[in-house]
């Protein structure tokens, strides 16, 4: 992209400020794991009442950064966890609501995350509990969340969700202009 993904005008903010004020409506405690743009992003999370955990290894890669996210979780007094990329636009405020009250419904069938599905496209956030977190930090740091998620496939309930913007992900100039311009004026440039 050439700039910090999670510094994207989006709505009226970025996508990290939106995220963090979605995830604030439904949570009681909002995780910023930054690596090397941690400085970058360090303003953004505080004024939107946010916590940032730095990645002292970002450098290992994304499945690092979500072994400090989850740790931080634990260290925190949770056992739960709304997972997501922060360099993603992120999804309605009621998408999040779903998947929360699926993840509750699902955890007494056994289920330790609840993964969106758009389209036959899974995507983020994710929910994980106890037992994901525990497998996350108990992987090897050449791991990946992919990887994870399929080993425990019978573990996670897929949720068919109606917001296209969960399977979103953009990598370049272009695929981010595209985004904007299927969304109309909802998006300040």
């Amino acid at each position: 992209m050439g700039r910090s993904k999670a510094l994207l005008p989006w709505r009226e903010g970025t996508f990290l400020s939106t995220a963090i004020a979605t995830l604030s409506i439904h949570t009681d405690l909002v995780i910023v794991v930054g690596g090397r743009t941690a400085d970058e992003i360090r303003p953004v999370v505080y004024a939107n009442g946010g916590f940032l955990a730095v990645n002292p290894a970002a450098e290992r890669g994304q499945f690092s950064s979500l072994q400090v996210g989850v740790q931080e979780v634990l260290n925190r007094g949770r056992d739960a966890a709304v997972v997501t990329l922060v360099d993603r636009p992120p999804p309605r405020s009621e998408t999040v609501g779903l998947l929360l009250q699926s993840f509750l419904d699902k955890l007494s069938q056994g289920s330790w995350a609840v993964v969106p599905e758009y389209g036959g496209r899974h995507g983020h956030p994710i929910v994980i509990g106890r037992e994901m977190i525990t497998t996350i930090l108990e992987a090897p740091s050449t791991s990946n969340a992919r990887e994870i998620e399929h080993a425990h496939q019978s573990q996670v309930a897929y949720i068919a969700v109606d917001d296209p913007l969960v399977a979103v992900n953009i990598d370049t100039p272009e695929e981010y202009a595209e985004l904007i311009n299927s969304l109309g004026p909802t998006v300040k440039q």
